[in-house]
Order: structure tokens, then sequence, then C-alpha cells
């Protein structure tokens, strides 16, 4: 059976990106790659970073340090934005850029730590160039973390997750903590932040992995 499309669907849709667009675009926290100041003293710099609102309650957490989220939709970061400018915040950024422009984006071995926070697991073999937890990416964090800073990662898929820290051990990354339920750790609660999609993953009985690296 054939379902009917009603064409001012997409007209809203349309309208609805638009819209979200120009909040990014008009948000004194939002930036184009081509705009953005790697001078700015980023502390902690979440990658694919989906609405940013996990950066933005760890900023309001910890006001000396400064967080930039970092996505290639602006439409999603415009929310996080949109958020911080709500609590008064002043020590984060919206970034729409790639993850593989994250050297170009801040000054050389400056980054204290690196977050990842259920990234695309790109199941499939051929697309395993993708994960952000793939050796390309990781010698990239080994260019922009300090000498002692460290990635940290997040993840309800257990297979993408034995794969990353197979990823991290062949790349000589040192594992500091590890949790395979981090909600029933004893570890601390701000890696417990729920981001959008986990909470709506823990609802449906799923559980959260953690690893913390350092180079």
């Amino acid at each position: 059976m054939r379902t009917s499309i009603n064409p001012e669907d997409f007209i809203i849709t349309r309208k609805r990106k638009k819209y979200k667009f120009a909040l990014f675009a008009n948000s004194p926290l939002c930036f184009e790659f081509e705009e953005w100041d790697k001078s700015w003293p980023a502390d902690v710099i979440e990658v694919g970073a989906g609405t940013g609102q996990f950066v933005v309650e760890l900023a309001a957490r910890h006001p000396e340090r400064q967080y930039v989220a970092i996505d290639v939709k602006a439409d999603r970061l415009q929310k996080g934005a949109r958020e911080a400018e709500e609590r008064g915040l002043t020590n984060v950024r919206f970034l729409r850029a790639r993850a593989d422009q994250l050297v170009e984006i801040v000054q050389p071995n400056s980054v204290r730590e690196i977050w990842l926070t259920f990234s695309d697991p790109f199941p499939r073999v051929r697309s395993a160039g993708r994960r952000l937890t793939h050796p390309t990416f990781l010698r990239q964090y080994v260019q922009t973390l300090a000498a002692d800073g460290s990635l940290l990662i997040k993840h309800d898929n257990p297979e993408f997750f034995q794969w990353t820290l197979e990823q991290l051990v062949a790349e000589k990354w040192h594992i500091t903590e590890l949790s395979f339920d981090l909600h029933e750790s004893k570890l601390l609660d701000d890696y417990k932040i729920l981001t959008p999609y986990e909470q709506r993953w823990l609802s449906e009985g799923r559980i959260t992995q953690f690893v913390k690296a350092r180079l």
C-alpha cells in the first residue's frame, strides 16, 4: 500500500532547517570553519558533538575551562548554542567543521581533553576509515592533545567499543580509566553527563561504555 505524501511537509521541513541555520549564523557563540580563530585557547573539544548539549553542561560546571563543540551540522549545533546563551555561558564555542579538520582548529599539542560521545560506529568494514577512533583520527588527536592530555570516549555499541580499544592499544595509547557500565561505576560524575542520544538509549536498556586514554 502506497502512502500519500503531502508536498507541504517538505516545505515545512525546509523552512525549519533554514530557521535553524539562521539561528546558528546569528549566534555570537557559533562559527564556520573559515572564520574560526585557532588562537582561541580551547581546553576541551568534543568532536562530532551533535547538539553540543554535553559540552554545555561541562562548561557550566567548569567556568575556568574553555570548550569547543565541533560538528558538521549547524542545525544541530544551534540548539546547544541557544542553551549556552540562555545560561549566560561565555566559555564555550560551537564550530561547524569536519573531524578531519581538527588539526587546523587549534594550536598543536594544546588541548587538555578530546571527547567522543556516541560517534557513528559505521558498522560496515569498508567504512571503518570513517570511524572517529580509526588510527587516522587517533594520530590527529596525538597532534592536538597536550603532553598530559586525554582522549575520552563514551559509546553504547559493544562491537564498536571493543574495536576502539583494540585501536588504542595498537596505537600505543595508555588506558587510564575503563568501564563497561559507566553509570554503575564509581567514575567521575562529569563522565556521566547524559547526551540526548544517551538518554534515549539508556531508557531502552542499553549500557554506556567508557574509556579514558593518554598518549
